[in-house]
């Protein structure tokens, strides 16, 4: 197969049980970035299918940082499961990568602490407090 290169873009779309507004609004916070939107079901033609205190959930948002986008939506408890098999991989000078971590830690689970590898001058994994993983890198200074 001949796919165009040009056109052809990877997301990460994550799903929450419930928290994505939250989830969200704190990743724009942590990462510097811009919630470009954020439907909620009650928006929407699928309001009257919900449960009625689904209104205020996000059927899909959007969030831009660094030329990236980062897109989420509330599922019911019965389509809803914990994230495995992934992480979400954050790349980012030494200072900063120091910060998102830090954020990400609060009230989440630290599985690997921030430290220097053979690949990076600090590198760690978190589950942050809405159960999304996450690695993140501190790219090496160049020089």
């Amino acid at each position: 197969m001949n796919y165009d290169q040009e056109t052809m873009h990877l997301s990460t779309h994550l799903v929450f049980s419930g928290q994505c507004r939250e989830a969200f609004e704190f990743y724009a916070r942590t990462l510097g970035g811009t919630i470009e939107g954020m439907l909620a079901y009650g928006e929407t033609p699928a309001a009257a299918e919900m449960p009625a205190d689904w209104s205020a959930k996000i059927v899909h948002a959007t969030l831009s940082f660094g030329g990236q986008k980062l897109m989420g939506a509330d599922v019911l408890a019965r389509h809803y499961e914990r994230p495995q098999g992934f992480y979400v991989l954050l790349s980012e000078e030494p200072a900063k990568a120091r910060a998102v971590f830090e954020a990400l830690a609060e009230g989440g689970t630290v599985k690997m602490p921030l430290q220097e590898t053979f690949w990076s001058p600090a590198f760690g994994v978190v589950v942050d407090r809405f159960g999304i993983p996450w690695e993140i890198n501190a790219e090496a200074a160049e020089g």
